[in-house]
């Protein structure tokens, strides 16, 4: 069957890839105050799938909404965008 063309797109940086096949990315949103009108970052993290274990803490990464794979993860790694600059 092939996947449905419609799956939900989000960017992040990776802050955690010590989990096996896993990495928790980052998400921040901006967003107006509904009361005051001020612009805030709104920031939430996900836990994608990542198979080969490529992705390292500090890369820009977009994730894709895809189905459950274990209890706290339903998302996976897509593409990296930027790597992170190692010292």
């Amino acid at each position: 069957m092939s996947e449905a063309k419609n799956t939900r797109m989000l960017t992040g940086r990776v802050v955690s890839d010590k989990m096996d096949k896993t990495v928790t990315v980052l998400v921040e949103r901006r967003v107006t105050h509904p009361l005051i009108g001020k612009i805030i970052t709104r920031s939430k993290k996900y836990h994608a799938h990542d198979e080969k274990n490529e992705y390292r803490e500090g890369d820009l990464v977009a994730i894709e909404e895809t189905r459950p794979i274990s209890k706290s993860k339903a998302w996976k790694v897509s593409r990296l965008i930027e790597k992170s600059r190692s010292i």
